[in-house]
């Protein structure tokens, strides 16, 4: 059936009945048995059919299956083609014009869109006004924008978008991951997605440098890793964040945080402690980095560090530095720790440096060690316990010498606060843990929590976690400075409750 065709049956402009030919070849289904082409009364529902014998007839044209969105597979694949087909003499019209500098993005969609006008006049598939509206909005997101991952985007319940290859992509909603029924027209297709996306930040992706991290223009963090490293087509993964940066209130109402607990760490911020966010993957935190950023008082000069930038500071006296890789020469690469170095020299009142992951934690722990009290950074670790021994792991990866109890003794002076974020088999995030460094005790680091998630509670019938962080009754010795500040509590932090009274232990 030729694409004029299928579009008259998507709309059900069926010209009649159609003779069916019994000559073409039938389908094998089982030994012996063969089946000819089934009327709209007659499915096949077994492995085995009846032979039929009649010869050549007229019979009606079945009705179009439908798709599970209610859409006709006829009209969908035909609509592809002629999109994959204007795409094609668009991209031949405007060429190189697309990444003339020169152009501001308003123009630049204003001559895409009066280009792709003339494309779509010049098609001779005759289109009804919805179909010419969403091939239009296709063509310009293939063209300017993400393509199908353009409505992904704009979903504000899609929180991650990993593309395992160019039919393969997923989507986690509400800490659940589900499979997308988006997809790419092909592997070329998904390249020049990533080359759009990398492109805009100064930064390449090819078979020298197969990976790259980047973001997109609302900060959403971006990774991409093509062949050879990705065997099975390109791998593309998009954490987004809120177009509105998520305050305390928030965090509240997901269930992240108690209220007490973030009075908590709300005083810990103004009284300038050090504090380390300590999670797994996705377990939120750069989005608690965020909030507790926004404890810091107005007029403190802040310097931000990171591999990508995703923080979202929300006053007016941020510096934001990004790291850069080396170019294709491997020269030119600026890391984490060439600019947690340089940061000391920028006369900063707070330190935020996005993850550490390698030789810059020396330097971070020297820097909160030297005046900069205050700073705040994140790790990967499952514990408090494991977030020490974790930063112990990263300090050894600065190449210095040092003996083991001195890099205790140095993670012991610097960190104040150990927030601890957990990702709990229902989806939710929560803090599971706020536990105070209080130094050292012969050669260990000594902890002492603060709060403690009470998984007592059991789970409801909606399979959510029912508990929630509980104070452990003990009051943190770093409260001395919260005095010595004029910073106040409210009796409720660390007292009693009619849910816990006398705290959990």
């Amino acid at each position: 059936m030729s694409l004029t065709e299928r579009l008259r049956a998507a709309r059900g402009e069926h010209p009649g009945d159609v003779v069916v030919d019994t000559t073409a070849p039938t389908t094998a289904v089982a030994p012996d048995v063969a089946t000819t082409v089934p009327t709209a009364a007659s499915v096949p529902t077994t492995a085995t059919m009846t032979t039929t014998t009649t010869p050549s007839t007229a019979v009606p044209t079945p009705a179009p299956p439908q798709s599970p969105e209610g859409t006709d597979p006829a009209a969908t694949d035909a609509l592809a083609t002629l999109k994959e087909n204007a795409a094609h003499a668009l991209f031949e019209r405007i060429g190189a014009r697309l990444n003339n500098p020169a152009l501001t993005e308003e123009q630049l969609h204003t001559m895409v869109r009066s280009e792709l006008n003339k494309v779509v006049e010049e098609q001779t598939v005759p289109l009804t006004s919805d179909q010419r509206k969403r091939l239009m909005i296709d063509v310009q997101a293939d063209v300017l924008g993400h393509g199908p991952l353009e409505k992904l985007l704009e979903d504000p319940d899609v929180t991650e978008i990993m593309v395992n290859g160019p039919d393969m992509i997923y989507v986690e909603r509400a800490g659940q991951i589900t499979r997308s029924r988006e997809r790419f027209t092909s592997e070329e297709h998904l390249r020049q997605v990533i080359e759009r996306i990398v492109s805009r930040i100064g930064r390449r992706i090819d078979e020298s440098s197969p990976l790259v991290d980047a973001r997109l223009a609302d900060g959403s963090r971006v990774n991409a890793v093509i062949p050879p490293l990705a065997v099975n087509g390109s791998s593309l993964t998009i954490r987004k964040f809120s177009k509105d940066p998520f305050q305390v209130h928030d965090l509240i109402g997901f269930g992240t945080l108690t209220p007490e607990m973030a009075e908590l760490l709300q005083a810990c911020v103004q009284a300038r402690l050090n504090i380390i966010v300590s999670g797994g993957t996705g377990t939120g935190k750069t989005t608690l980095l965020n909030v507790l950023s926004s404890f810091i008082p107005e007029g403190e000069r802040i310097v931000t560090i990171e591999d990508a930038v995703e923080l979202q500071l929300q006053q007016d006296h941020v510096v934001r530095l990004e790291s850069r890789p080396a170019n294709i020469e491997g020269k030119g690469e600026i890391s984490i720790r060439d600019l947690v170095r340089n940061s000391l020299r920028m006369r900063p009142d707070r330190i935020v440096v996005g993850e550490v992951r390698g030789g810059e934690t020396l330097d971070m722990l020297q820097a909160m060690n030297t005046g900069h009290d205050g700073s705040l950074s994140t790790v990967h670790a499952n514990s408090p316990r494991d977030a020490i021994a974790r930063l112990e792991t990263l300090v050894l990866m600065a190449g210095m010498d040092l003996p083991l109890r001195a890099i205790r003794e140095q993670i012991a002076s610097a960190v104040d606060v150990i927030i601890q974020l957990t990702r709990l088999r229902d989806g939710t995030r929560r803090v599971t843990a706020v536990t105070e460094v209080q130094g050292m005790e012969g050669q260990t680091v000594t902890l002492q929590d603060a709060f403690l998630f009470d998984y007592s509670a059991g789970i409801g019938p909606d399979g959510r976690f029912l508990g929630k962080p509980l104070a452990t009754g003990v009051r943190p010795r770093f409260t001395d400075r919260f005095n010595e500040l004029g910073i106040t509590l409210s009796p409720r932090v660390f007292g009693a409750t009619t849910d816990n009274p006398g705290g959990i232990r």
